[in-house]
């Protein structure tokens, strides 16, 4: 069955000097300030779409990585992602760097790269970005 997600923004003035503000709407978790400022250059305490896709594709990495793990029969005792999502002005969107670190109990350091390429690749979001470069730093730790 299919999920639908949604948020919404309200944006005023013109794209440099205006701002907005993006709730979520399905979780109803917040409403968020985001400028082109934030976005650019310094965050300052607002959001911006790459940070947002950079909380979605970690998200969305670890998950995938915990269900690759379970398909070999092991459990991670913690995942923890983050995601350093590149937005140039004038470009766009780059890259997305997946940074994973991991504790694995009776899991090989091939085991882990395996799994962790497997879900790089095979998460929704990485699918979905799959017009830019995503890089993978994968660290087992004992």
């Amino acid at each position: 069955m299919a999920t639908v997600r949604s948020a919404h923004t309200v944006w005023n003035g013109d794209l440099f000097n205006g701002k907005g503000e993006v709730t979520l709407d399905s979780s109803g978790l917040g409403t968020y300030d985001v400028t082109w400022k934030a976005r650019a250059e310094e965050a300052n305490g607002k959001t911006s779409p790459e940070e947002l896709i950079a909380a979605a594709h970690s998200a969305c990495f670890s998950m995938a990585f915990s269900n690759g793990l379970a398909e070999a029969g092991k459990t991670a005792e913690r995942i923890e992602t983050s995601a350093d999502v590149t937005f140039v002005p004038g470009t766009g969107i780059t890259e997305s760097l997946l940074k994973v670190t991991a504790v694995v109990p009776g899991l090989t350091a091939e085991e882990f790269e395996d799994i962790a390429e497997a879900a790089k690749s095979g998460c929704p979001v990485s699918q979905a970005l799959a017009g830019i470069k995503i890089s993978l730093e994968a660290t087992l730790e004992s």
